[in-house]
């Protein structure tokens, strides 16, 4: 059976950059900009604020986990903050991937794993705009021992690192998406295949892409009114349907291009266009770029890496 959810973590191709353990005593607050890289952070002992990109703070106790696919503004601090306008010293590097930060004459309060990563798809923003735009997860044991592997082996330097790292962020990904199922997720395609009605027509989408999909034949899918089940699509995946099989449709599109996967004809088949011509001009519209100038650039870049 087609898994959306792999199938999607799996083009994203994502790689680790950093993973640190952070010593926190109290009060203390930092803040950092990321364009759009993914972050995510374990709390260990004790507990901490977090606000994301303009969203309410949220309170992390010990065993909170929370994964953001693509983060621009972060903002933590102790569970008591420091008053407004009072600054925390730049967090000091104690070796071996650890850190601490807050007051230097408080005892440790609270400790946590930090870690960001990248997607090494040139169509990871397309792919993100598919996830929950923040992951919350409460007391995952699995989740820690996953975060604590991608530590270890990002701290050494052993025959394969990479791949290694490859497949650990790929299975920490899926396993924190698919632990934050459910309505308390963010609408993205986590909370759409969570709900056993959409996931019959999310996943029909992926196994038959070439096919030309209509909303009422997706409804019929998910055995629900068309009215209903567009509703209900648009509110948990946060875009319409077709939208979404359109996003699909082109992120397989751009993988097939940057793999020289065959003529522009044959990709637009295996993406459901009946034609070269109408698949040019809806790959242009949505990318920006004609599919031939897109593939050409992407292969040269690839070489010139």
């Amino acid at each position: 059976m087609i898994d959306p959810l792999a199938e999607v973590v799996t083009l994203l191709q994502p790689g680790a950059r950093f993973s640190k353990l952070v010593h926190c005593a109290s009060p203390w607050r930092i803040s950092r900009s990321d364009a759009g890289q993914p972050f995510y952070c374990l709390i260990l002992e004790g507990g901490c604020r977090m606000a994301i990109d303009g969203h309410a703070p949220i309170e992390l106790p010990s065993g909170d986990f929370v994964l953001i696919p693509a983060a621009y503004g972060v903002a933590m601090s102790s569970l008591e903050p420091p008053p407004p306008g009072v600054e925390t010293l730049t967090p000091t590097a104690l070796g071996n991937g650890e850190f601490r930060i807050g007051a230097p004459d408080n005892p440790i309060d609270a400790r946590m794993m930090a870690g960001h990563c990248s997607f090494g798809s040139p169509d990871a923003s397309l792919l993100v705009s598919l996830l929950p735009q923040i992951v919350h997860v409460r007391g995952e044991r699995r989740l820690a021992t996953l975060v604590e592997l991608v530590r270890e082996e990002s701290r050494e330097q052993r025959p394969a690192r990479e791949v290694v790292l490859s497949r650990l962020l790929e299975v920490l990904l899926i396993e924190a998406l698919r632990s934050a199922a459910g309505t308390s997720a963010s609408p993205g395609l986590v909370r759409g295949l969570a709900d056993g009605r959409l996931a019959a027509a999310i996943r029909r989408m992926h196994e038959r892409p070439t096919h030309t999909w209509t909303v009422a034949e997706l409804a019929k899918e998910a055995a629900l009114s068309r009215s209903t089940f567009f509703e209900r699509f648009s509110r948990a995946v946060g875009i319409a349907p077709m939208e979404y099989l359109l996003t699909w449709r082109m992120a397989l599109a751009k993988d097939l291009l940057r793999r020289n996967e065959g003529r522009i004809a044959e990709i637009a088949q295996r993406v459901g266009y009946s034609s070269a011509s109408t698949f040019s001009v809806a790959f242009t519209r949505h990318v920006g770029r004609p599919p031939t100038q897109y593939a050409r650039e992407e292969q040269e870049a690839a070489n010139s890496a």
